[in-house]
Parts: C-alpha cells; sequence; structure tokens
C-alpha cells in the first residue's frame, strides 16, 4: 500500500504515470466511441453505456412516494444522457427503511412513482432522443433500520461485536427470526409487481454494504436455514429472486447489486480470507456470481465493503472523507484498481450478463478514458456513476455531444453528500448544487451536533 492522495493531475499523462508507478494495471482509452454504443440487458437496450448506480437522496415523502427532490433528482439524470438509470433504494416493508423519508413503492403510491417515472423518461427523449433502462433498487436496511425519527431500530441476522454498539444493537437483543425473513419474499414479489405496474423496466434485489440480505451472505454464525453453509448464506436472496421472476413478465429485468468483498474480519464478513480480512477470497463470490446467472438475474452490479464503517475507500474511494472516519494508508488509485478487479472478475463469471463497473469518481474528467478502456476489454458493460452523477449528472451528455467531462463541474470527492447521510438530512451535492444543498448541509450539521450536546 501507499500513501493516501488528494487528486491533484491536470492531465491524462499525470494519472497514468501515477498508477504505473504504483503497479496498477490501469488502463486507459482515447477512443470514446464504445460509450455511445448500446447494450442489451435482458429483452431491454440501454441506448449507450453510462449507468446511474443508486445514490439515495434521503428525500421522498412520508408515505414513500416521489417529492419534488426525487422528481428533480431523475429527471436531471435523464437530461443528462444516462443510458440505465438504477433507482435508489427503495424499502419493501416500513420497519425496513433507513430513514423515514427513504422511498417505499406501496400500490397506494403507484401513480406518483409512475408520474416521476414517466417525466423522466420525457426528459431525456427531448434532449437525447432516447429513454433509458430504469431499474428500481428493492431493499431492506436491517441492522440500519431507522424508520422513526431519530433513533435506530436495528433487524440483524447475527450479533457482530464490531458493528452493534455502532448500529444500536444491545446485549439481549434477538436477531430476526427464520419466520420473519420467509415472511419477506412476498414483500419483494408485491414490490416488483407494483415496480412493473409503475413503468419500471426492471427490479434490483438489493445485497450490497451490509444491508438486511447483503449481512445473511455473512452469517457464518446464524443458525437455522439462514446461517452457516454458504447454501444456507444464499438461500434467501435465490429465493426472493426465484419468486419475483415466476411473478413478473419474461421481459422485466431481474438485477442484483450485490457485495464481492465486505473488509471485514470473518465470521462476520464475505469474500475475504478467514485469517486476513484485507486478503479477498472469490471462492464464495464467484460461485453466488453463477448461482445468481443461472436463476435469471440479466444484469449485475457489484460492489465492497460498509461505507457506514471506518473503511469506505473499499466503496467509494475519496479526497476527504465523512467526519471521525480516518485517513485509509493505502493510494485512491489503489483502492480503484480492487474495485475494477472485482468487476473484471465479476463480468467473466458472469459470461453474456452485463455488469456496471463503479469506483470511477474519484478520477473526475478522466473517468471516461478508465470506462472506455475497460469495457473494450470486456471487463464491464457499463461505466457506473454514484457520487458523480449526483454532482454532475450532464456527464455522459458531455462526454456523447462535446467530446469529454468538464474538470469544474466534476465531483470533488468531499463527502459531503455521506455527512449530510451520517447527519440524517436529505442528501445531495454541497459543491456543485450548492445554492440548494449548501443551507440543507449546515441546518443538519448544527442539529447532528445538538443531539451530540456539543455546541
Amino acid at each position: 500500500m501507499s500513501a493516501h492522495e488528494v487528486f491533484h493531475f491536470a492531465d491524462l499523462s499525470e494519472i497514468r504515470k501515477k498508477g504505473m508507478d504504483l503497479g496498477l494495471d490501469l488502463e486507459t482509452s482515447e477512443d470514446f466511441s464504445i460509450l455511445a454504443e448500446p447494450c442489451r440487458i435482458g429483452s431491454k437496450v440501454a441506448p449507450n453505456r453510462f449507468a446511474v448506480l443508486p445514490m439515495e437522496g434521503c428525500d421522498s415523502n412520508p408515505d414513500g412516494s416521489p417529492s419534488e427532490l426525487v422528481c428533480r433528482r431523475y429527471d436531471r439524470f435523464s437530461s443528462g444522457g444516462f443510458g440505465l438509470i438504477w433507482w435508489e433504494a427503495n424499502a419493501v416493508v416500513e420497519e425496513g427503511r433507513a430513514n423515514p423519508l427513504q422511498m417505499m413503492l406501496t400500490e397506494k403510491t403507484i401513480p406518483q412513482f409512475k408520474r416521476c417515472l414517466e417525466s423522466s423518461r420525457e426528459t431525456a427523449e427531448k434532449r437525447m432522443g432516447k429513454q433509458p433502462v430504469c431499474i428500481l433498487q428493492l431493499t431492506h436496511s436491517g441492522r440500519y433500520s431507522r424508520p422513526h425519527g431519530e433513533a435506530p431500530l436495528p433487524m440483524f441476522p447475527q450479533h457482530d461485536p464490531i458493528l452493534d454498539g455502532r448500529t444500536g444493537v444491545k446485549e439481549g437483543m434477538e436477531p430476526v427470526s427464520d419466520a420473519y425473513l420467509d415472511s419477506l419474499v412476498s414483500h419483494y414479489v408485491d414490490s416488483a409487481r407494483w415496480a412493473y405496474e409503475a413503468g419500471f423496466d426492471g427490479v434490483d434485489i438489493k445485497s450490497c454494504h451490509r444491508y438486511l440480505l447483503s449481512e445473511l451472505l455473512a452469517s457464518h454464525t446464524r443458525s437455522g436455514k439462514y446461517g452457516g453453509s454458504f447454501e444456507n448464506r444464499t438461500r434467501l436472496l435465490l429465493s426472493i429472486i426465484k419468486a419475483v421472476k415466476a411473478e413478473v413478465p419474461s421481459s422485466f429485468i431481474i438485477a442484483c447489486r450485490f457485495n464481492v468483498f465486505d473488509a471485514h474480519p470473518y465470521p462476520y464478513g464475505f469474500g475475504e480470507d478467514h485469517e486476513d480480512f484485507w486478503k479477498f477470497d472469490p471462492t464464495e463470490p464467484m460461485a453466488l456470481v453463477k448461482a445468481l446467472v443461472k436463476e435469471g438475474v440479466s444484469l449485475l452490479s457489484n460492489s465492497a465493503g460498509n461505507p457506514y464503517y471506518i473503511y469506505p475507500q473499499v466503496t467509494r474511494p475519496f479526497d476527504h472523507s465523512s467526519m471521525g472516519i480516518p485517513t485509509p494508508d493505502e493510494h485512491p488509485l489503489e483502492s480503484i484498481s480492487r474495485l475494477f478487479l472485482f468487476s473484471r472478475m465479476v463480468q467473466k463469471a458472469a459470461g453474456e450478463v452485463p455488469v456496471v463497473g463503479n469506483g470511477y469518481t474519484w478520477l473526475r474528467q478522466f473517468a471516461p478514458y478508465y470506462g472506455a478502456a475497460n469495457i473494450k476489454k470486456g471487463d464491464v458493460a457499463f461505466l457506473g456513476f454514484g457520487r458523480e452523477a449526483i454532482a454532475y449528472p450532464d456527464a455522459p451528455a458531455d462526454v456523447l455531444l462535446h467530446g469529454g467531462m468538464v474538470a469544474s463541474k466534476c465531483c470533488v470527492t468531499c463527502s459531503g453528500c455521506t455527512q449530510m447521510m451520517r447527519d440524517h438530512g436529505k442528501d445531495g451535492c454541497i459543491v456543485r448544487d450548492s445554492a440548494l444543498y449548501g443551507p440543507l448541509y449546515r441546518a443538519y450539521r448544527q442539529a447532528a451536533d445538538a443531539r451530540e450536546g456539543k455546541k
């Protein structure tokens, strides 16, 4: 590992040289034409290779329906030219919401979702001439559930001595039962059916970032049919996929965004060596990829780490992290190289099923050079943006219509958006959308300090 470094690169040659000096396998291409090519996802076709990764805004209406801010966000993505828009985390049950304003599609709110989705597609049609493929992420927040007010109400599959104290899990609290986990299958099916009725092209059965299904993948210490063996730990995820697929039309996409590497000590993590949790063990993650494909999943997006613990760079390399998070002992390009490796392995195991790559935001205006190279090599099918999409929703249009991204419009990986989520606020870019989110950031900081008894 090398020392952490803040982004300071003025041209492509400088950042390429840094990668080579670090001994990293990071290729670039100055031919962006492949980014404009369509990509088939099941029976649908995305018009280009730019994808929005699901980034939660914590700003839906109290009933879970899209607010004006939500519709504004997705109109900006569509107008910006993204060919695949992966809509943010949608709770399948009330108790599984990560915050009181998390998105939640119900039978009653289908019309509101439909209007927001139609507006987004019309916006894309007007500017880009084509409509994006739209996927809705379905989730249960598990130990990160906070459905009402400020207090956490964690629902966890196993005790974890590292995370319990941080997530409001107290001694004597019981993990969720097998019966409760059994009951969730029908809720995922309902949500998928409502998503189809609202007009979405597919749903993602979310299994990343230590939310409920993700933590189940690592539930080595749990007893019963959902813990212990690999078969048991993947049982609920695969059962949900099977049940959803049986309920919706064959044209409806079933996707999965999942962790391949938790960077969390065994027996509480997934995808790592049992002795050294910083060493990736691909055995179970690649077996999971093959199982997902076998069950009919037609779109994949791999992730890693836990953005709410002390190693967020495993998920999203940064210049500056949120408060209380230490600076990592590795260069951001090393973090990016690891994420690229995971995507390459997943794409190889997935065969023809497209994989959305991640880890590009820290690269700023040079991201298309790396994304184009990775797609040309067959390492991924899409260049995925998370924080970058929030900060710079016009990035695809600028690349496709004008030849490149503009440095002054890029995300600066300051973690301000992350801090707003940690402070229980609505989320957005405090740098590139400062008129709206700057005052909100300051208000949420003051409220968080007050809750913690700080002046």
